[in-house]
């Protein structure tokens, strides 16, 4: 499976070469950025800590635009931030910018970009395709987005809040929330494919 190269959800649809092609992705860039920008505002009302749908859509993104694209969105997303514009979770018009980004979500956003670009790279592969594939692509994506974010938590909190405080508000709380966006994905994404299927044969 892993050696089979496959079109990714996007590629199933419209325009294929050319101007319509290179219009399709700069309309799907723009639908993921503005898709990350919701998903940082809208917080779960019923978590006990805040949460969001943010890495849901980063994976996603990832896996139904392809690893350039799925990167190409990612960077978008952190540019326009880095520009000041309000698009992060907990940024304002007080706190925003390069200085926002340098603060405790900081190694969680590098996370984001590159753990887009690993799931397009597993979804080319087919990944995405089935049930149990794609829970271990969302679980890898998700541990990548932590391999970045905590290694920077700890960097600004370990010495004056200590370990069991980082482990807890940077990655324990969300873990539950966590999995029911992996267990949405990975009954999402199959089933997409196959009403793709369907509509083909």
């Amino acid at each position: 499976m892993a050696g089979t190269m496959n079109v990714v959800l996007t590629e199933t649809f419209g325009a294929r070469s050319g101007a319509g092609l290179r219009t399709k992705q700069a309309a799907l860039v723009i639908a993921g950025i503005a898709a990350m920008i919701i998903a940082a505002k809208i917080r779960v009302p019923f978590w006990p800590v805040p949460a969001t749908m943010q890495t849901f859509v980063v994976l996603s993104v990832g896996a139904a635009y392809g690893m350039r694209l799925g990167l190409v969105t990612m960077l978008g997303y952190l540019l326009i931030g880095a520009l000041g514009f309000d698009v992060f979770t907990s940024s304002s018009a007080e706190s925003h910018g390069l200085s926002y980004m340098m603060g405790a979500t900081g190694g969680y956003l590098v996370g984001f970009v590159v753990a887009a670009g690993v799931m397009g790279w597993l979804a080319r592969r087919g990944w995405d395709r089935s049930f149990g594939w794609m829970a271990l692509a969302m679980l890898i994506g998700n541990a990548i987005v932590y391999a970045f974010g905590m290694p920077w938590m700890f960097h600004l909190f370990g010495e004056t809040k200590g370990a069991a405080w980082v482990w807890q508000w940077g990655m324990t709380n969300f873990l539950t929330f966590d999995a029911a966006k992996l267990a949405l994905a990975a009954v999402l994404f199959p089933a997409i494919w196959k009403a793709v299927g369907s509509a083909r044969s």
